[in-house]
């Protein structure tokens, strides 16, 4: 089952959901696929105007542009998500949640899909951490 991760460059999350046999979605692959893609001669313009445009379907024009730019990464992986695990209350440290607004875009965006969804609170101990690994590994097991 494929399952979304949020924050989306979370390499805890994505090795989680991998090790519980699902295919994680997450920012890594969508950005190796434009930092390999030969057709973009600036990798750290690696924003093509199909990007700008796709950006558009889940963000209007009036939004900031970083905004569209990661929407229009991460809205495809959102479409096509069975399933999302979302980390709540995580520190800047914790993944790619420096921006509110994409983060509020993307639980939007999750909720209005209606995808079977667990929301886990980021842990501050390691009795947390192990409650927190338990519910992530119970809600994919649970999948299918």
């Amino acid at each position: 089952m494929k399952v979304f991760i949020d924050p989306p460059n979370s390499l805890i999350l994505f090795d989680l959901v991998e090790r519980f046999g699902h295919e994680p979605l997450g920012a890594m692959a969508s950005i190796q696929e434009r930092i390999d893609n030969i057709e973009l001669d600036m990798p750290p313009m690696n924003v093509t105007l199909d990007d700008v445009v796709g950006g558009l379907r889940y963000a209007g024009v009036e939004v900031p542009s970083g905004i569209r730019g990661r929407l229009a990464l991460w809205g495809p992986m959102i479409d096509a998500a069975e399933a999302a695990v979302i980390m709540t209350d995580a520190p800047f440290s914790f993944g790619c949640v420096g921006c509110e607004r994409s983060s509020e875009m993307v639980k939007y965006l999750i909720q209005r899909r209606g995808i079977p969804c667990l929301r886990v609170g980021y842990p501050e101990t390691e009795e947390e951490a192990e409650d927190a690994v338990l519910r992530i590994k119970g809600f994919l097991e649970g999948l299918g």
